[in-house]
């Protein structure tokens, strides 16, 4: 389900649409980690040519049995593979949430430096702001910026 699937219609109640807008939050926090963590893995391969847990553990600043623990839930569900004595790789959905996580970051920084926001913090906010903003958003914020970069 899409974040934009879940917008009220003309004959939702307020009971219903706060209910969907807390489940749909609750679902994007869960997405959220497998976000930030193929973003990472794809940085890493990129600069070194494989993510490793300690790499990843310390790039997140969690600890080692947490980042392996993030690491085997991204396996089961298809976005990454390990290699024994080597690192952790992408899978092509993985690598395509990467994309879509990068190219989602990069417009918001962009629009929050358009609107006045210091460099450093738009970077710092868009951190969390790429993960719950929905697609309905993002294609107001590239028609606010137009071709401006």
């Amino acid at each position: 389900m899409s974040r934009d699937e879940l917008a009220p219609g003309p004959e939702t109640t307020t009971e219903t649409t706060d209910a969907d807008r807390f489940t749909n939050a609750r679902a994007i926090r869960s997405t959220a980690l497998f976000e930030d963590y193929t973003e990472l893995i794809a940085d890493l391969t990129e600069e070194f040519g494989e993510a490793r847990i300690t790499d990843i553990a310390r790039r997140l600043g969690v600890t080692h049995p947490t980042a392996n623990k993030a690491v085997l839930r991204l396996k089961r569900e298809g976005l990454a593979i390990s290699r024994p004595y080597r690192g952790v790789f992408l899978t092509e959905a993985g690598a395509a949430m990467a994309r879509e996580v990068k190219a989602r970051h990069r417009l918001v920084v962009r629009l929050l430096i358009a609107v006045g926001v210091p460099p450093e913090a738009a970077e710092m906010d868009a951190e969390g702001i790429e993960h719950y903003v929905s697609e309905t958003t993002l294609k107001a914020f590239e028609a606010y910026l137009g071709g401006r970069d």
